[in-house]
């Protein structure tokens, strides 16, 4: 996941210049494949492929359950100099299970910015979820919200190496952090950690806590929903999309969360006052 560059870092004040390597987050790309047929190519950091495999379609709304996919494979592909990748993950159906939709049509070439970028349309973006997160009755203490960004750092070994990566954690109400998972992509490390989830236990993932260390975008929001998880917090900003769908579906969407302060922006009810 990380590793080691040369580097030159410069001192202006001083007029200082120290020849020093550095780690740096490792960036690839992956092709995740259902049998024969790609279905989307990202750029990730290596590692939880198959969490990443999993979660993207259970996420996407093309499988209901970590049951309709029997297996997943690395397929055998090789760089320039003939070294294996495993830059291209095959999941195979379960017997008698079929995709329940088609991947989104892309404009884009792959990227690690952000999942929905270069979808053919809002509307294909807006996955339907079979779970209803407004009616989950999960309530936060405001204290447990607060400590959750620093909880999640203290779980990011990545980050604390390189500085370079995004991470998501599954928590529950009293805050106690489930799983966490770390990517050079946002939608990624949430991808990678409803897969995780999902090997555990069956969707819905109610009555727990997505949180994010990135901005509260559309997708994540999305991700969140179709996953089952009802309530988002991040320790970025929010977007007018993520907002809109959150009040849309009843879902607790909570931004800006540094320190003793946050901002919700949707359901506050959730929230004992």
């Amino acid at each position: 996941m990380t590793t080691r560059v040369p580097r030159t870092r410069v001192d202006v004040e001083r007029g200082a210049r120290v020849e020093r390597p550095d780690t740096v987050v490792v960036e690839e790309p992956l092709e995740i494949r259902v049998g024969e047929t790609a279905v989307t190519a990202t750029m990730r950091t290596p590692g939880d492929d198959f969490d990443l495999s999993l979660g993207h379609l259970l996420t996407e709304g093309m499988v209901g359950s970590a049951h309709d996919v029997a297996a997943m494979m690395h397929c055998t592909d090789v760089d320039e100099d003939g070294s294996p990748t495993f830059n291209v993950v095959e999941a195979t159906l379960a017997p008698g299970t079929s995709l329940l939709r088609p991947a989104r049509e892309r404009t884009q070439s792959m990227t690690s910015a952000c999942g929905v970028c270069g979808s053919a349309s809002v509307d294909a973006v807006r996955t339907s979820s079979r779970f209803p997160v407004a009616d989950d009755p999960i309530v936060l203490d405001p204290a447990v919200i607060a400590a959750l960004p620093d909880a999640l750092e203290a779980r990011q070994s990545v980050f604390a190496r390189t500085g370079g990566v995004h991470a998501a954690g599954l928590a529950m109400p009293d805050g106690t952090l489930l799983t966490v998972r770390e990517d050079v992509g946002r939608h990624n490390a949430v991808d990678k950690l409803v897969g995780a989830a999902a090997r555990e236990r069956e969707l819905p993932l109610a009555g727990t806590v997505l949180v994010v260390s990135a901005r509260a975008s559309f997708e994540i929001a999305q991700k969140a929903s179709v996953a089952g998880i009802p309530v988002v917090v991040a320790v970025g900003a929010p977007t007018s999309l993520a907002v809109d769908l959150a009040r849309e579906l009843g879902m607790t969407l909570v931004a800006f969360t540094r320190g003793p302060r946050f901002s919700v922006y949707s359901r506050p009810d959730r929230v004992l006052g």
